[in-house]
């Protein structure tokens, strides 16, 4: 594959009111990651010159996926970040960090925090 999964499209839309396709996630040594121009929410506009406007998620990924060797993107620029729907998923893997991602370090760190205190208090 091409080293990345996407988001969006006129069926799924990523984004309220934008039926655009979006890189939800670039993958760890693929052809994308290798490359190093293609970012995590970048706007996919054209895929060697086929205009992705108005179409379904899955007419999307088939362009995609019979894109050939050399493939030429057109893309857009995320200027700042955005956030989709949660729970959303292009393709059966995940767009980004989930929320747990993110809350479970840091409860674990809260718990340790909190367990030291006590076992100091209990010290003293």
């Amino acid at each position: 594959g091409l080293g990345f999964n996407i988001v969006g499209g006129t069926d799924q839309q990523y984004i309220s009111n934008d039926s655009s396709i979006y890189v939800s996630r670039i993958k760890k040594d693929g052809a994308a990651y290798l490359d190093g121009r293609l970012q995590e929410g970048d706007k996919i506009l054209a895929v060697n010159g086929k205009d992705l406007k108005d179409l379904r998620h899955k007419d999307a990924v088939e362009l995609f996926r019979n894109a050939g060797y050399d493939v030429s993107l057109r893309i857009q620029r995320r200027l700042q970040p955005q956030n989709g729907p949660v729970g959303h998923r292009g393709d059966g893997e995940s767009g980004g960090l989930p929320l747990a991602a993110l809350l479970v370090p840091g409860l674990a760190l809260a718990a340790a925090a909190v367990w030291i205190l006590l076992r100091y208090r209990q010290r003293m």
